[in-house]
């Protein structure tokens, strides 16, 4: 009995050249399926097998990789079958389970470790310094070390991490950010869940965040998701990798955590030590370190050297986000910055509402022009157009 085509894909590559992009189709005809279907590529010279991953969720989605160059302007063409792929040969970004977190490995290499149990600090440091549900380290593909834990300076900015820092809850002050106080804490709930297969690797996250300073003692006031994908792109050959984080952030009862303005919380990244004597920031309105804080970016590349060769770490915003583009907090004694919204004035996280932020993040050895930071944002905040029929 021949195949049934579950649908034709055309992808539209737009205004922009692609390259190696990410994508993804809503297919609300895979039902159930979560084995990758076969997915074939029509080409001049025939039908092409393309590794394909099914993303669970109402409806299903269809994710694979727009590989090598689409120019602007050029469309490809994917038909999508009843039929279990052959997965032999796939790609090699794993996500697995490491002491107290999750360990993303491509062979040998390490892409990032995320820490959901708290880090217990060096010795001579005060033990409410311990956190966990943060990432650090996060690596280049020729192992260079792009992020911080526990820096002498600012004990709380570790690697890469979610946190508000001025709230209220309730009449009181929970500051996740600045651990100092030992108001709030975020903490890791049950054990993450793996994600694998031919197109990302991953893992999805449950944190609590914890009001401290509640009489008759700690209380949850928000659940947090965070889910990280690392995509089957890049590495060595490519210098690069390109993950995506996304927090989904709830209220955990009836009560609201409100955000008065501030100057900085949200996402937080801290990089390595070399870089305290020697770092370069630019954002997507071509801003620096000098000029840069306090202002809005779809994007910002925190880059510099590391020993003899030269690394950095490019931010993206979604444009879903909340006040995207998000106002910058470009640390001006630090190698940090953070994605800030409460920049821009009071808010509040409200009861019964998903608040969801997505960040994307390329990891590269070397340095990256500006163009080419504005492509791999393109990709991710106006991808490529894709129609689906029968």
């Amino acid at each position: 009995m021949a195949a049934e085509r579950i649908a034709r894909i055309t992808v539209q590559a737009g205004k922009r050249d692609r390259i190696d992009t990410p994508v993804s189709a809503a297919l609300p005809d895979l039902g159930s399926v979560t084995t990758p279907p076969r997915m074939e590529e029509i080409t001049a010279g025939g039908a092409v097998p393309v590794p394909a991953q099914v993303e669970t969720g109402s409806p299903p989605r269809l994710c694979w990789i727009l590989a090598g160059k689409t120019p602007a302007g050029g469309k490809r063409v994917y038909d999508v079958w009843h039929v279990q792929a052959d997965l032999a040969g796939a790609a090699g970004v794993e996500a697995r389970a490491a002491k107290d977190g999750v360990e993303i490995v491509s062979g040998k290499a390490l892409i990032l470790r995320y820490h959901g149990s708290p880090v217990t600090p060096p010795a001579g440091v005060d033990q409410k310094f311990a956190r966990g549900a943060y990432i650090h380290p996060a690596c280049t593909p020729s192992g260079l070390i792009v992020t911080e834990d526990f820096p002498p300076d600012h004990l709380h900015q570790r690697g890469i991490w979610m946190s508000w820092t001025k709230t209220e809850f309730d009449g009181r002050h929970p500051d996740f950010w600045n651990l100092g106080g030992a108001t709030g804490a975020i903490r890791a709930a049950g054990t993450p869940s793996l994600i694998q297969g031919p197109v990302f690797a991953g893992f999805v996250a449950r944190h609590e965040w914890l009001d401290l300073a509640a009489p008759g003692g700690e209380k949850v006031i928000l659940n947090e998701t965070c889910q990280v994908r690392v995509w089957q792109v890049g590495g060595p050959g490519g210098g690069y990798w390109l993950w995506d984080l996304a927090s989904t952030q709830r209220c955990a009862s009836a009560a609201p955590l409100k955000l008065p303005k501030y100057h900085y919380g949200g996402l937080g990244y801290r990089g390595p030590p070399p870089w305290l004597k020697q770092v370069s920031m630019l954002t997507s309105e071509g801003k620096t370190r000098k000029d840069g804080n306090e202002t809005k970016g779809r994007w910002c590349d925190v880059s510099g050297p590391l020993g003899d060769k030269a690394a950095g770490v490019l931010v993206m915003g979604h444009p879903q986000n909340f006040r995207h583009p998000e106002p910058l907090r470009l640390n001006p004694q630090q190698p940090q910055i953070c994605f800030a919204p409460s920049q821009e004035g009071d808010w509040a996280i409200e009861p019964g509402k998903d608040y969801v932020w997505r960040y994307r993040f390329c990891i590269h050895d070397g340095a990256i022009k500006a163009d080419e930071a504005d492509r791999l944002w393109a990709d991710f905040g106006d991808p490529p157009a894709v129609r689906i029929e029968k």
